[in-house]
Protein backbone atom coordinates (compact mmCIF):
# COMPACT_ATOMS: atom_id res chain seq x y z
CA UNK A 1 0.00 0.00 0.00
CA UNK A 2 2.46 2.31 -0.43
CA UNK A 3 2.36 2.79 -4.59
CA UNK A 4 2.50 6.42 -5.19
CA UNK A 5 -0.22 7.81 -7.94
CA UNK A 6 -0.74 10.57 -9.22
CA UNK A 7 -4.08 12.46 -9.07
CA UNK A 8 -3.74 14.94 -10.81
CA UNK A 9 -7.51 15.33 -13.39
CA UNK A 10 -7.03 18.45 -15.85
CA UNK A 11 -10.20 20.02 -16.17
CA UNK A 12 -12.13 18.45 -13.37
CA UNK A 13 -13.23 20.19 -10.30
CA UNK A 14 -10.85 20.15 -7.22
CA UNK A 15 -12.91 17.62 -4.75
CA UNK A 16 -12.23 14.45 -4.18
CA UNK A 17 -14.80 12.44 -1.50
CA UNK A 18 -13.33 10.32 1.03
CA UNK A 19 -15.22 7.38 2.56
CA UNK A 20 -14.43 4.56 4.86
CA UNK A 21 -13.65 0.90 2.99
CA UNK A 22 -14.18 -2.77 4.81
CA UNK A 23 -11.29 -4.33 4.12
CA UNK A 24 -13.18 -7.38 3.90
CA UNK A 25 -14.67 -6.40 0.71
CA UNK A 26 -11.37 -5.65 -1.26
CA UNK A 27 -9.83 -7.60 -3.90
CA UNK A 28 -7.31 -10.28 -2.13
CA UNK A 29 -4.19 -8.69 -3.14
CA UNK A 30 -4.87 -5.54 -1.53
CA UNK A 31 -6.94 -7.56 1.57
CA UNK A 32 -3.09 -8.86 1.58
CA UNK A 33 -1.61 -5.48 1.92
CA UNK A 34 -3.52 -4.22 4.68
CA UNK A 35 -1.25 -5.76 6.98
CA UNK A 36 -4.08 -6.47 10.00
CA UNK A 37 -6.38 -3.10 9.30
CA UNK A 38 -9.95 -3.83 8.59
CA UNK A 39 -10.82 -0.28 7.27
CA UNK A 40 -8.95 1.93 5.39
CA UNK A 41 -10.08 5.06 3.29
CA UNK A 42 -10.66 5.23 -0.21
CA UNK A 43 -10.39 8.67 -2.28
CA UNK A 44 -12.92 9.03 -4.77
CA UNK A 45 -13.52 11.63 -7.71
CA UNK A 46 -17.08 13.25 -8.11
CA UNK A 47 -18.19 10.27 -10.56
CA UNK A 48 -17.05 7.82 -8.54
CA UNK A 49 -13.95 6.66 -9.51
CA UNK A 50 -11.53 5.49 -7.29
CA UNK A 51 -7.85 7.24 -7.13
CA UNK A 52 -6.48 5.94 -3.63
CA UNK A 53 -6.53 3.81 -0.62
CA UNK A 54 -4.85 4.55 2.42
CA UNK A 55 -5.02 3.78 5.35
CA UNK A 56 -6.72 6.31 7.86
CA UNK A 57 -8.83 9.40 7.25
CA UNK A 58 -5.75 11.88 8.06
CA UNK A 59 -3.67 10.53 5.57
CA UNK A 60 -6.48 11.08 2.41
CA UNK A 61 -6.99 14.54 3.57
CA UNK A 62 -3.64 15.01 3.71
CA UNK A 63 -3.37 13.48 0.09
CA UNK A 64 -6.25 15.70 -1.20
CA UNK A 65 -4.06 18.94 -0.34
CA UNK A 66 -1.08 17.60 -1.40
CA UNK A 67 -2.59 17.30 -4.91
CA UNK A 68 -4.20 20.89 -4.26
CA UNK A 69 -7.85 19.14 -4.36
CA UNK A 70 -10.53 20.24 -1.22
CA UNK A 71 -11.81 16.84 -0.22
CA UNK A 72 -15.63 15.88 2.09
CA UNK A 73 -15.75 13.00 3.83
CA UNK A 74 -18.65 10.76 2.34
CA UNK A 75 -20.70 8.31 4.92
Amino acid sequence: MNTSYDIEIPGEERIVYVRPVAVADLPREIREQAMGVDQIYAVHKADGERLALVKDRTMAFLLAREHDYAAVNVH
